[in-house]
C-alpha cells in the first residue's frame, strides 16, 4: 500500500537506496556535530528538500515555508549536539520545522486554535485498497483537499514511512493526535476517492 502511493507521487526508491541515504545522513550528522562545515552543507542539501516539502504541506505557501525552513536550519545546526541518535535526525529536524511553522501560524491566527485535541483512538485500518484507486491525479486532488495538518500527517506516515511515534515527534503532537489525524484523513480520502458524501 505504501509503495503504490510512493511510486505515484514520489517515484520509486529501493530499500538499498533508502539504507544508503540513512547511513549517509547519520554520517553527516555525526560529522556536522564535530564542526565539519562541509558535512553541514551536505546535510542541508540532503534533507533540505524534505524539510521544505513538509513546511509547504503545513503552510501551503512556498515563500513563507522557505523562510521557516531557513530559520529551522539555524536551530537544527545549533542543536545537533543535543541529538543523541544520529539515525533520528529526520524526525527531529521535522519537529523543529513543525514548531517554526506552528509559531508562524499562531502569529497569523492568534485567536484561532491550531488544532483540536482528540481522544486517543485505536488506529483504523484503511478500508480503501490503494491498488484500485483511479489515478494519481485524483489522489493528488484528494490529498490537496485535506487540511495542512492532515496532509502532513498522511505524507509523513505513508510517503516518509515513519511510525506513529516518529510522526508525533516530527509534528510535535501526542501519538494519539497522530492516530486521530490519520483516521480522519483516511475517511476524507476514502470519501473523495470513492465519490461518497461525507
Amino acid at each position: 500500500m505504501h509503495l503504490i502511493v510512493q511510486s505515484k507521487i514520489l517515484g520509486e526508491q529501493t530499500v538499498a537506496e533508502q539504507a544508503k541515504e540513512k547511513a549517509l545522513e547519520a554520517y553527516l550528522v555525526a560529522s556536522a556535530r564535530l564542526g565539519d562545515r562541509r558535512a553541514m552543507s551536505l546535510l542541508v542539501k540532503l534533507r533540505g528538500p524534505r524539510l521544505m516539502a513538509h513546511a509547504i504541506r503545513l503552510l501551503g505557501d512556498r515563500e513563507v515555508a522557505r523562510d521557516m525552513v531557513q530559520e529551522a536550519w539555524a536551530e537544527i545546526l545549533r542543536g545537533l549536539g543535543g541529538l543523541r541518535d544520529d539515525h533520528a535526525f529526520l524526525p527531529w529536524a521535522l519537529r523543529i520545522v513543525s514548531r517554526r511553522v506552528a509559531r508562524e501560524i499562531g502569529q497569523r491566527q492568534r485567536h484561532r486554535k491550531l488544532e483540536v485535541a482528540y481522544a486517543d483512538e485505536v488506529e483504523d485500518a484503511l478500508l480503501v485498497d490503494l491498488n484500485t484507486m483511479l489515478d494519481a491525479d485524483k489522489l493528488r486532488q484528494a490529498l490537496g483537499a485535506l487540511t495542512p495538518q492532515h496532509r502532513a500527517t498522511i505524507a509523513l506516515f505513508y510517503l516518509e514511512e515513519m511510525s506513529v511515534n516518529e510522526v508525533a515527534r516530527a509534528m510535535d503532537v501526542p501519538a494519539g493526535t497522530v492516530k486521530t489525524r490519520l483516521m480522519h484523513a483516511r475517511a476524507r480520502l476514502r470519501s473523495a476517492l470513492l465519490g461518497e458524501d461525507e
